[in-house]
């Protein structure tokens, strides 16, 4: 439909009749679209996508055949069939691994993590109640926070993740001043987008013991937990909670396909039922059987080693590179899994100008801005490397180096 149709005798500014939400999200972002930044010839280090050939596509198609040939219409209506109901069962059992201590009725299937992490957000808060972020976050859950009109507070992160002694000078103050305590606390402590940083167990310990003292939950963004690369697992906030404070959620958009929308969550049986009222249309019984038979059949697991393989060998040429071509007042994170490095400048610099010249030189980053919820991150950029083509890392880091230099030399 075009902008300028003719809209009859009678003018009208669809525009002027929406929410201030949603007035507001129109062109909200300085930098636009984050999937518009650069060019078609540039070497992209923005996107946090899976690399194409991770799709185990060969595996679905014989999952979709199966899902067809044993449960035929049912597999399309309304409430799925068996391989419907398997999934929560395959993700219940992978949970209780993990030393959660959980029934089958404790998750719930969504249509992918922000899914979960929106619905949750609905049935906690109301316009204008707090939530804390670590900051800088995932930019998804600000824009999905700030949606609902939710007053987002920020604590800071460094090497070991949620720095849980700021966090609890934040609480102390609040409470001192009688100003709002939070609802929640939202948290990815495993290789956290944008910074790869992992939080370790006893900082996990301490968050959930500050949940317990100030009275809130905690939303668990595991996303990243299935493609650790080196070094022992640290446990679930879910696994340590005895209180059932942790709302725990997961995704197959990193380990299967983005496409499948499939998320989950797990959280206390009265937490878990009131979420589900809350959503809006059905779920997708059809997918949710295809990936049931994938799952339940062995194919999740036969996959994982192999992208855990990939993508410590992408992690491991952008570090290379790195030190290569970052000048000396440059340093980075060192995930040890995950998707994404953080990087940081040890200057006063203009993000936005070192951008627009990094795009020159043929390479794209997302700023540090776009992961604050209100200021901060003016000199740092998140880059990614599961999506870039490997032969490109090198030369793309090479670029990145010489745009700073000469961003440094104005």
């Amino acid at each position: 439909m075009a902008d300028n149709i003719d809209a009859g005798p009678t003018d009208c500014d669809p525009v002027s009749l929406m929410t201030d939400t949603a007035q507001a999200n129109i062109n909200r972002s300085k930098y636009g679209s984050w999937r518009s930044i650069g060019t078609a010839e540039t070497t992209s280090l923005t996107s946090g996508f899976p690399y194409p050939e991770s799709f185990p596509t060969d595996q679905l198609v014989k999952s979709i055949q199966t899902v067809f040939d044993e449960e035929g219409d049912q597999a399309l209506q309304y409430g799925g069939g068996e391989y419907a109901e398997k999934l929560e069962s395959w993700i219940a059992s992978r949970e209780a691994d993990r030393g959660i201590d959980l029934e089958e009725s404790n998750v719930l299937i969504t249509n992918g993590a922000t899914h979960a992490i929106d619905t949750t957000c609905r049935a906690f808060f109301r316009p204008g109640d707090t939530l804390i972020t670590e900051e800088p976050t995932f930019l998804g859950s600000i824009r999905t926070f700030k949606n609902l009109g939710i007053n987002v507070v920020g604590t800071p992160l460094d090497g070991e993740g949620l720095d849980v002694s700021a966090l609890a000078s934040e609480l102390e103050l609040r409470r001192h001043n009688n100003e709002p305590l939070p609802k929640a606390l939202y948290t990815t402590p495993s290789f956290q987008n944008p910074t790869g940083t992992t939080m370790p167990k006893r900082r996990r310990e301490r968050l959930l013991e500050l949940a317990t003292e100030f009275n809130f939950v905690v939303i668990e963004d595991d996303a990243y937990r299935d493609l650790r690369y080196e070094g022992d697992p640290e446990p679930p906030l879910a696994a340590l909670d005895d209180s059932g404070r942790v709302i725990r959620i997961g995704t197959f958009a990193k380990t299967i396909a983005p496409g499948v929308r499939l998320g989950w969550l797990v959280a206390a049986k009265p937490v878990r039922e009131a979420i589900e009222t809350l959503f809006a249309g059905g779920k997708n019984t059809f997918t949710r059987s295809v990936v049931g038979h994938y799952c339940a059949d062995g194919h999740f697991a036969d996959s994982v080693p192999t992208l855990k393989a990939e993508y410590a060998r992408r992690r491991d040429l952008m570090l290379d590179a790195l030190e290569s071509h970052m000048p000396a007042n440059v340093s980075w994170s060192e995930p040890s899994g995950g998707f994404f490095i953080w990087v940081e400048i040890d200057d006063e610099i203009a993000i936005d100008e070192l951008l627009t010249e990094a795009i020159e030189e043929g390479v794209s980053f997302l700023p540090g801005p776009m992961f604050y919820p209100h200021d901060g991150g003016e000199n740092a950029f998140r880059l990614s490397f599961s999506h870039v083509e490997p032969s490109e890392i090198e030369d793309g880091i090479r670029a990145l180096g010489t745009a700073i230099h000469q961003h440094k030399s104005h």
